[in-house]
């Protein structure tokens, strides 16, 4: 039996019953496929069953405010899919009429929509022979084939799709890929991987060669940047002081406290009393309490954030456009970043430490 032919009985007896599964329509499955990437399944599930309630088809999510898509996303972190999302709603609604492209090279052209998930819609939605290589495809084929080229070289995105291009059943794509992916996620696991009830254990070249736990290889990630954030919880009263953050930086379009950042990290007396503090909020400026820092890590920063409580301020910010007064209990319609989330579950009331 060939390999993938293995593969493909394998998961006709292990597969996870998903919803996605159950359909053939391109919508569906690019919700879920978007959803899903730097997503683990469990996370993903609850997002993708709220997106196709609320949205159940493209031209719901394209009328859809971008705020309220953000709302919904949030938690699940890179929110820049959601942001494409909503653009790539709004052309299939301009550009095919509403009917979602099932073809690759159609699917291909809509913002935020690479290779990997054009593939992915064409064969789950048209059975189109275009093989679908994520993580759990580099992982299988680098150790069944022994492939030792690192999975994130510039070489690699070849090598390994045409290998997964080679393997495919072109009879049956989608079913091809369905399996190939599930089985990585299942059963060729990063870490502790079941070889001992694999299939395909007599054949695979890492299994023979004790190479399981060094394959696939990856080069040297890229440095981890520091950023210190000190965000201000300013109140008058009923309303605290809130910014919307722009474009070209991380949480584009969510919603935070005012933000001063610094290059290092900074004692809060000495913040409230530097020039730029002072320039927004005056000389006269309480500070009444502090919590942090918290540390959060993302793809390639490490944030050091620290909030800190003021009262009795000037008003000397007016020309910070971004910067508004919201009722405190009306923030938490808000779409917020993970750490502002977390913060406004630990105050609920932002009452002070």
């Amino acid at each position: 039996m060939s390999f993938i032919a293995e593969i493909i009985g394998w998961y006709e007896n292990n597969k996870r019953d998903l919803p996605w599964r159950k359909t053939t329509d391109p919508y569906v499955i690019w919700l879920s496929e978007i959803i899903l990437q730097q997503t683990r399944v469990d996370q993903g599930m609850p997002y993708f069953n709220r997106f196709a309630e609320r949205f159940p088809t493209v031209a719901d999510f394209a009328e859809a405010q971008e705020d309220e898509i953000l709302k919904l996303w949030q938690g699940l972190g890179y929110y820049s899919r959601g942001r494409n999302m909503h653009k790539t709603a709004q052309m299939v609604m301009e550009e095919y009429g509403g009917y979602f492209p099932k073809r690759y090279d159609e699917l291909v052209k809509l913002k935020g929509i690479g290779e990997y998930t054009a593939a992915a819609i064409s064969s789950f939605s048209a059975n189109e022979a275009k093989a679908v290589v994520d993580g759990n495809v580099f992982r299988v084929l680098a150790r069944y084939f022994g492939i030792e080229e690192p999975i994130n070289s510039s070489k690699a995105k070849k090598i390994f799709t045409d290998l997964a291009n080679e393997v495919i059943d072109k009879m049956q794509p989608g079913l091809s890929n369905q399996a190939l992916m599930e089985f990585g996620s299942l059963q060729c696991r990063p870490k502790n991987p079941h070889c001992e009830t694999c299939p395909l254990k007599l054949s695979c070249e890492a299994l023979k060669k004790g190479l399981i736990n060094q394959l696939p290889v990856k080069l040297k990630k890229l440095q981890v940047k520091n950023r210190y954030f000190n965000y201000l919880i300013c109140t008058k009263g009923d309303k605290v002081l809130f910014n919307k953050r722009g474009p070209n930086d991380i949480w584009e379009n969510l919603h935070e406290f005012p933000l001063i950042e610094t290059d290092t990290p900074v004692d809060s007396i000495d913040l409230v009393n530097s020039e730029k503090f002072q320039s927004f909020f005056g000389k006269r400026s309480a500070l009444t309490g502090q919590y942090g820092p918290v540390r959060h890590l993302l793809s390639h920063q490490k944030l050091h954030v620290n909030y800190l409580f003021i009262e009795d301020f000037e008003e000397h910010f007016k020309d910070q456009n971004n910067w508004f007064y919201a009722d405190i209990g009306s923030i938490e319609q808000f779409a917020v970043s993970k750490i502002i989330f977390s913060f406004l579950n630990k105050f609920p009331t932002l009452r002070r430490s």
